[in-house]
């Protein structure tokens, strides 16, 4: 015979792989309009906050990227649709990714997917029924509140007065005059152990998500999770209290193992570990510039859940593949943990096949963050002026910490360990279908 209370601890941990996207994502966009979100300042709604630098070793914040400027906006489209110019970036790499609630990303606006003109877009809310204004396109959001996530790539300081320049005109308007409901508050008396579950219940309840979501998320009823009005967990069951928070605990330790999987034996050492298909589970709203091929979605909705949690835990507002692929490693060819006290080589026969760019980023451990060097470069890539090449148009990048008599290709790394990213914008085929791999670093000879 089942146990109940076990029973109702497994739907507690299932509620919370589903519902930690939703939960994460909203909380992160409420400190987006009140504290920012890196070095991107605080925003209110439906307005753009810029950066107004490009990320150095000043900017403590997680693996953040040295080769594009930031620009985000929340949006609340509760008060009605917006409209979004973007301007002439005269071929230059740009991308503004939409984010729903569930951390969907929607649509594309940018060199891959739309090109570079000038032009103006709708941003219309769910059921919107309304004409736009001519010749304007429509980008229907999935949610009321949603994200564009922009990155401008820049090629260092000099390069900060275009951007600026363009900053100024990527705008956010009302299409009539219309006030928005924000973000509902969770109930200030539920215990913070319940926290989590509450936010979910009154997020899922103003940001209903895809049909087929909505019939899965029906079975957390016996949780409280469908209740209206006040909340069931200021004063909840002393046995749904116990089960809510072993729930809550048995799927943080899910989501861990998930995120974090034990290294591949078959994988040989020092192998770039990329995720091409970690942003798929979105197969519902897909907008303007994205893809909608079969070789892009996960069609199994519980596998979709766990890979959007774990992408919620490891990658929030990260972009499909076909946009940018990122890569990553920790060992050297021999697998051994990569220190900046030893000299590597990073070797290329011919550059990433990218169309638009590519680069290799320096992050210390454990905080992934950028690392201070007497150069200023903090990454480098196809872009980096003054690259010295192979004749036959190979590429030897030099990874250490001490500084070499010959600078060029060097990328300066922190005197203990240290894990690269390597980021491929627009990737071309043979990196989407696998066929192209990374080489691995070497120890310098």
């Amino acid at each position: 015979m089942s146990d109940p209370k076990s029973e109702l601890v497994d739907l507690a941990a299932a509620a919370y792989i589903y519902g930690c996207p939703l939960v994460h994502d909203l909380s992160t966009v409420e400190t987006a309009t009140r504290k920012g979100f890196g070095i991107v300042p605080a925003g209110p709604f439906n307005a753009f906050a810029h950066a107004p630098q490009l990320a150095d070793a000043s900017t403590k914040f997680v693996s953040v990227n040295n080769d594009t400027v930031y620009s985000l906006a929340q949006l609340d489209l509760s008060g009605g649709p917006l409209l979004l110019h973007v301007p002439d970036c005269q071929g230059t790499y740009y991308v503004l990714q939409f984010v729903d609630a569930w951390t969907n990303n929607f649509a594309y606006l940018g060199r891959r997917a739309t090109g570079t003109e000038e032009a103006t877009w709708l941003i219309a809310p769910p059921g919107w029924t309304g004409t736009p204004p001519e010749g304007v396109r429509v980008i229907d959001s999935p949610t009321a509140v949603a994200s564009i996530v922009g990155r401008s790539a820049c090629d260092g300081p000099e390069d900060m007065a275009r951007i600026t320049a363009l900053q100024r005109q990527l705008t956010l308007t009302q299409l009539e005059p219309g006030a928005g409901s924000g973000l509902p508050q969770p109930d200030p008396d539920v215990p913070e152990p319940l926290r989590f579950f509450e936010q979910l219940r009154i997020w899922m309840a103003d940001f209903p998500p895809a049909p087929r979501d909505a019939a899965y998320q029906d079975r957390f009823q016996p949780l409280g999770l469908l209740e209206e009005g006040p909340s069931p967990y200021v004063q909840a069951d002393p046995g749904l209290v116990q089960a809510l928070e072993a729930g809550l605990a048995q799927g943080r330790a899910r989501l861990e193992a998930a995120a974090h999987p034990p290294t591949d034996p078959e994988h040989p050492p020092g192998v770039w570990h990329m995720n091409l298909h970690l942003f798929d589970y979105n197969v519902d709203h897909l907008g303007p510039g994205t893809l909608d091929e079969d070789r892009w979605k996960i069609p199994d909705p519980p596998t979709a859940h766990l890979t959007r949690a774990v992408a919620a835990r490891v990658g929030l507002w990260g972009n499909h593949a076909y946009e940018a692929v990122h890569a990553q490693t920790f060992s050297d060819s021999a697998g051994a943990q990569l220190v900046g006290s030893t000299s590597y080589t990073l070797h290329f026969e011919q550059p990433p096949p990218v169309d638009a760019f590519w680069s290799v980023t320096m992050y210390d451990t454990p905080d992934y963050y950028l690392v201070d060097n007497p150069i200023g470069r903090y990454s480098i890539g196809d872009r980096t002026p003054g690259l010295v090449y192979g004749d036959d148009g190979s590429l030897t990048l030099l990874l250490q910490h001490e500084r070499p008599a010959d600078t060029s290709n060097w990328l300066p790394a922190p005197l203990g360990a240290f894990r690269p990213v390597i980021r491929l914008y627009s990737p071309g085929a043979p990196v989407l279908d696998g066929s192209y791999q990374l080489p691995p670093i070497q120890v310098m000879a």
